[in-house]
């Protein structure tokens, strides 16, 4: 295991509040548009900024193997990031966001497990605190009955597509940071406009919907910090501390969307980074 330091801590936590950001922006911009056409033109904006750094910073064409891995990156996090802005538009980020970043932390710490040892005391604790807190972010308040079912569905899905990308961008290679990404947001780009062909709508103008540019940057800027942080320290570490991005999510949907939440929900927020601290301990 890659020892932790305080350079791929800080880089993790970073990520967290870079994509914590991006996914509020990106559950407001599915307000006003479909996720699949978010989720293109946040690809579209990323890709605006990777292929200029990589160009910029004399990257080499990546190897067959890092493209394999970085496409299958590519279309998991898209998967999870259109089944989160779905819940986040629907005014659910208290369930959505804290289900999503414990399925998606576990998701690399069991991975890691089957491949090299069973999880530890630490891990297999946190994995069931986070399950707790699952339980208690999708309990109904008395006036909203089956509200957060929905919720807690998107938050899975999102999970298990964050969890997929965290796992398979780790297996690039070392040397390459900003190509990988350039094909990450190349299969999502592909997978929103598939999508879009399917349900026979058009590709939105880029005027459309600034909000899902912005929030295309934003993830783009946090999967580079996370893609920094697995250099740094071991991919259950890295993922984890990354998937601590509800605390920012859920706490700009209370100031700005003036979201509210009941007790229990609260209780299984702060169960679930809990969780989330407690797995990368």
């Amino acid at each position: 295991m890659v020892p932790a330091n305080p350079f791929g801590i800080i880089s993790g936590l970073a990520s967290a509040l870079v994509w914590g950001t991006g996914d509020f922006v990106g559950g407001v911009a599915a307000r006003r548009a479909s996720q699949f056409k978010v989720v293109a033109l946040s690809a579209l904006a990323g890709l605006s900024v990777l292929i200029p750094a990589a160009v910029l910073a004399g990257e080499s064409f990546p190897s067959g193997r890092t493209i394999a891995w970085s496409l299958a990156a590519g279309i998991s996090g898209a998967v999870g990031i259109a089944a989160l802005y779905q819940g986040l538009s629907t005014g659910a980020a208290a369930t959505v966001a804290p289900t999503s970043a414990v399925v998606g932390a576990a998701l690399p710490v069991l991975a890691g497990s089957l491949l090299q040892s069973l999880p530890s005391p630490g891990d297999l604790a946190g994995i069931l605190l986070g399950l707790t807190g699952i339980w208690l972010v999708s309990s109904l308040s008395p006036d909203k009955k089956g509200s957060t079912r929905p919720g807690v569905t998107l938050g899975i899905l999102a999970g298990a597509g964050f969890g997929g990308f965290f796992v398979l961008i780790a297996q690039v290679d070392a040397a390459a940071l900003f190509t990988p990404l350039v094909f990450v947001k190349l299969a999502a780009l592909a997978f929103g406009l598939v999508i879009l062909f399917f349900q026979r709508q058009g590709f939105p103008p880029l005027r459309a919907n600034p909000l899902a540019l912005l929030s295309g940057i934003l993830d783009t800027g946090g999967n580079f910090l996370f893609l920094l942080a697995t250099r740094a320290t071991s991919l259950a570490v890295a993922a984890v501390l990354a998937s601590m991005y509800p605390a920012v999510t859920v706490g700009l949907s209370i100031l700005l969307m003036h979201e509210t939440i009941n007790r229990r929900q609260v209780a299984g927020v702060v169960l679930c980074v809990a969780a989330v601290v407690l797995i990368s301990l």
